[in-house]
């Protein structure tokens, strides 16, 4: 089985190389915004824009005469940059995204490398770049596609996008499970156990909206600003990682426990528009978790399956079958007019979510 895998590791670059670090994000920073221009330009004259191939042609032409500095960097991270735009774009028509905008300095330091890229020991070979070294030894074991280079703070990291071979894994034993997701409890499962979020954004909230009120009464471009925007930048990362731990550690125990994992398959991109709510979700990270059993339960032997969103898990009785015309979102319990069951919504929600695809 062929599958795709990414290796994240921590550089720990040399003075010469920290230099050329920041030149290829500001080299990938420019290709964006510039081709971002021409295909506004180019929209407006014409009613079509030129895609990443084109841009890129157009770029190359413009080097010597132009900007002779980007000879200085590898030819690959403006010409990603300019692919990343064009996926973008296409991302914007489909409705998926918001209009593609311009990046700013210091805040999207990153650019994507394709080529001649290994990993030996405690280093990885970079095109232009060099052997820079890793704060780990590495493991990849395929064949490496790509390298995406990006700093989080004061630190740089490499995620290495890896092709590589695994065993056809054996079926996981055990009972299925449907599971509920929500706001409280993270994660409701249909045997009744309950998942407490991390709510690392809750829990450093007040910190984070302080260090924003210190941020905002330092001049521009000092030392002091450029301090205090460093606080911030690592309490973001730290929030960040407290979340990512969290959803890696649960899907991974679901994919390697339960034969079959059965989910809602929520809207949350319309959920996260509901203003008194949006924070809540975003804090908790469905839509990452959902992506994590995806491809876990293909490594792992497991198997995922989404319900219809309009599917009502909460307002059915997992017993009987009795449909409810109106469930509040705050009626946390309920009980059954037909059978005169008695439910928790969560749970209830997580077993009928079960139900529906033994049914099918």
């Amino acid at each position: 089985m062929i599958v795709n895998k990414a290796y994240r590791y921590e550089l720990k670059p040399n003075k010469a190389q920290l230099v050329l670090l920041r030149k290829h994000a500001g080299c990938a920073r420019f290709a964006w915004n510039w081709g971002l221009v021409q295909k506004r330009d180019d929209y407006q004259e014409k009613g079509k824009s030129a895609n990443a191939i084109e841009l890129h042609r157009r770029l190359n032409g413009l080097k010597k005469t132009d900007y002779p500095w980007m000879y200085e960097v590898s030819k690959c991270a403006p010409q990603e940059a300019l692919r990343d735009l064009d996926r973008a774009f296409k991302n914007f028509f489909r409705g998926d995204t918001k209009y593609p905008r311009f990046k700013k300095k210091g805040a999207h330091d990153s650019f994507r490398l394709t080529g001649s890229i290994k990993t030996v020991g405690k280093y990885v070979q970079l095109p232009r770049l060099g052997k820079v070294k890793l704060k780990e030894v590495t493991s990849v074991k395929g064949k490496i596609l790509s390298a995406t280079v990006k700093r989080e703070a004061n630190r740089w990291f490499v995620s290495l996008a890896v092709e590589e071979e695994m065993p056809e894994p054996e079926p996981v034993m055990g009972v299925p499970a449907g599971i509920d997701v929500g706001v409280k409890d993270f994660a409701v499962l249909s045997d009744g156990e309950r998942i407490k979020p991390p709510k690392s954004l809750e829990k450093n909230l007040n910190r984070l909206q302080k260090l924003s009120r210190r941020l905002s009464r330092k001049q521009i471009g000092s030392h002091n600003y450029r301090k205090m925007s460093l606080k911030l930048a690592k309490l973001h990362r730290r929030i960040k990682n407290q979340r990512k731990d969290f959803l890696h550690k649960l899907s991974t125990r679901l994919a390697k426990t339960k034969p079959v994992i059965v989910i809602e398959d929520l809207a949350v991109k319309n959920m996260i528009k509901n203003k008194h709510l949006s924070r809540h979700i975003a804090d908790v990270g469905w839509g990452e978790f959902r992506r994590m059993l995806e491809y876990k339960t293909r490594w792992y032997g497991s198997e995922l399956k989404t319900v219809p969103r309009f599917y009502p898990s909460s307002k059915t009785c997992s017993t009987c079958g009795y449909v409810l015309e109106k469930l509040e979102l705050s009626t946390r319990y309920w009980q059954c007019p037909q059978c005169a069951k008695y439910h928790d919504r969560d749970i209830n929600a997580a077993r009928n979510l079960l139900k529906y695809y033994l049914v099918a």
